[in-house]
């Protein structure tokens, strides 16, 4: 037998192990998805990282109560901006800008 012939028996034997390699990966990937589809697994993903996030904010929330409570005010405020804006603000819907044009 040559070296080149050698050579060939070799690689052909590689060359069948990566294939079967593959095929197995194949079939157990399709195994795994025949159990769970791609949605399970995405919203199982999500979910846990949902669950992730939270935990983190409650741990946030307990170590910086006032930071905390200053933000939900601000909150608050933003959402209640022009209700309490209306309250600055004369009832005729005039905003100062017709005083401005009489000085002038």
């Amino acid at each position: 037998m040559s070296d080149l012939e050698r050579r060939m028996i070799e690689d052909r034997a590689i060359r069948d192990a990566a294939k079967a390699l593959v095929h197995a990966d194949y079939a157990h990937l399709r195994a795994d998805f025949a159990g769970k589809g791609i949605g399970e697994r995405m919203l199982d993903n999500v979910g846990e990282g949902a669950r992730d996030v939270f935990e983190r904010a409650a741990d946030a929330a307990e170590t910086h109560r006032g930071v905390l409570a200053a933000l939900i005010g601000a909150v608050f405020v933003w959402f209640a901006r022009n209700p309490i804006m209306s309250l600055f603000v004369a009832e005729g819907g005039d905003d100062g800008q017709d005083e401005d044009a009489e000085h002038d």
